[in-house]
């Protein structure tokens, strides 16, 4: 009976190992990114304070790289096998320092890791930023709590909330990513007029 166990054993171990690599290995996923920001016009009057744009705060599940949607109000799923390149604030920070420093309307755009000393600082909060169902149909939402701070009063000079909501021809991760952004073009872009007007009126 031992000799046969002696067999046995060694014959089960091989098979398990074997089986360990017939399944297939797992795919590396897809890596979205919002792609090249719109051209933005120049500004007529260029302020000369400088500028701190800071990476918004935003708490999970939005502060991370995977790509959300909210089938209900009262759950997050994620697009499977994909991800953004990087987390969902630091994409909307990029975004809006690449529309604020190509408007030519500030002495200087630095980003919040930047140790240059700054006249005011653009701090922020992302709620929302993923695809939604609503009445069947697929939208993305972005929302972003904004505020100038003036760096030496340490006052803020203009508070605003944002709530972009554009629909998507289908719930397909291309087209949604598509949708991002262009979003986030809009975003950036009432941003910037924001930005400008503020410093007009302080």
């Amino acid at each position: 009976m031992r000799s046969c166990f002696r067999v046995v054993i060694p014959v089960i171990a091989s098979f398990a190992m074997t089986a360990c690599t017939i399944f297939p290995t797992p795919e590396a996923p897809r890596v979205m990114d919002l792609g090249s920001v719109d051209p933005v016009q120049r500004l007529e009057i260029r302020h000369a304070r400088t500028l701190r744009v800071d990476t918004p705060l935003a708490s999970e599940p939005v502060n991370g790289t995977r790509i959300l949607t909210k089938p209900t109000p009262h759950e997050f799923q994620m697009y499977g096998n994909a991800r953004w390149r990087d987390s969902a604030p630091i994409l909307v920070r990029d975004y809006l320092i690449d529309t604020l420093r190509q408007s030519r309307g500030f002495a200087n755009v630095v980003t919040d890791t930047s140790a240059a000393s700054t006249d005011l600082t653009l701090i922020s909060e992302l709620s929302a930023f993923q695809a939604e169902k609503f009445e069947g149909e697929t939208r993305v939402v972005i929302e972003l709590h904004t505020e100038v701070l003036d760096n030496r009063s340490r006052q803020s000079l203009c508070v605003r909330d944002s709530r972009l909501a554009q629909p998507a021809a289908s719930g397909e991760l291309d087209e949604v990513v598509g949708v991002f952004s262009t979003t986030a073009n809009q975003l950036a872009a009432e941003t910037l007029l924001w930005v400008h007007r503020c410093l007009e009126e302080n």
